[in-house]
């Protein structure tokens, strides 16, 4: 496992970090038991994973509540990443004092003095375009020591140009990546010259990346958003991706795409169990070579990225 720089006087982080949002309640998919977030957690630590991303609206607080149990007794040694702006029962906290609140609950469901990073949880345009009383908020928070950095969860490259035009000390980002949505690379270059922690998120496309899917899979919950004409291009393009990876197993392949941008800092798959876990760090174990890379990218050029398909 790879570690890499992260925010002043942190830890360096795990290149595979764990994305916390499964560890939940049922929040209109399939929850797990406390019991098993906790242990899942804790297997991850034996994997040498460090860096854990939350938010206080994963399972209705449940996430960051389990993740505090979890972690409790090696604080000093791990990174946590939440978020602002959507409370544990959807409220709306992009406010001056939302912000402070959902920073003071954060703090006490993770049962910690300290968070190392809080980021914006897909804000608005305005606020994207910094200036905003919303950000000072974040600073103060960051000069007070109660966070040792803040930034952005985003989704596309246009909302990517907006925050690095308009936020000169933003210090993470967290953006949605992977073979499927490949524009934000095209900024990767200034996020690194600039020092910015770049954390990706979404990196198996909400499992289409895995090869479990196809054009006749049905879904429950928040993935029966896609329709059948997205579900047809979906299967279209994963059968394109199997043509170039061959037989080896897509999860890991797409997380080695990912983890072939030397700018990326970390990549936070959700999982839901021991084999995914121990899945997502073994992608680890060698690099992408660079003609595999190459023709992903070009099938993105070429293909994807002139196909519908929202996420």
């Amino acid at each position: 496992m790879k570690y890499n720089r992260y925010i002043e006087n942190a830890p360096h982080v795990s290149e595979i970090g764990l994305g916390a949002w499964q560890l939940g309640k049922d929040s209109g998919w399939q929850g797990m038991s406390e019991k098993e977030a906790i242990e899942l957690v804790h297997h991850a630590l034996d994997f040498g994973i460090n860096f854990f991303d939350t938010a206080p609206i994963y399972g209705y607080g449940s996430s960051e509540e389990r993740l505090g149990k979890a972690l409790k007794g090696v604080r000093e040694h791990v990174v946590i990443n939440t978020k602002v702006g959507h409370g544990p029962n959807g409220e709306y906290e992009f406010t001056e004092e939302g912000i402070r609140t959902s920073i003071q609950r954060s703090m006490k469901n993770l049962q910690t003095n300290y968070l190392d990073s809080v980021i914006l949880h897909n804000p608005n345009k305005t606020i994207q375009e910094g200036d905003s009383p919303l950000i000072d908020e974040l600073r103060n928070a960051k000069q007070s020591g109660l966070i040792k950095g803040w930034g952005f969860s985003i989704d596309s490259l246009d909302e990517l140009k907006l925050v690095l035009e308009n936020n000169d000390d933003v210090d993470t980002i967290e953006i949605m990546f992977n073979i499927i949505h490949q524009d934000p690379k095209y900024l990767f270059n200034e996020i690194l010259n600039r020092g910015i922690f770049l954390i990706i998120k979404v990196p198996l496309d909400s499992g289409w990346l895995t090869g479990k899917y196809n054009k006749n899979s049905t879904f429950t919950g928040i993935r029966d958003r896609w329709t059948q004409d997205v579900k047809d291009i979906r299967s279209y393009i994963v059968n394109e991706i199997r043509k170039i990876i061959g037989d080896s197993p897509m999860s890991k392949e797409a997380l080695r795409f990912i983890l072939s941008f030397h700018q990326v800092s970390t990549v936070i798959p959700g999982t839901k169990n021991i084999e995914q876990l121990e899945s997502n760090v073994s992608a680890t174990n060698y690099m992408m070579d660079f003609d595999t890379k190459m023709k992903l990218e070009e099938l993105y050029e070429h293909q994807i990225k002139n196909l519908n398909t929202p996420w």
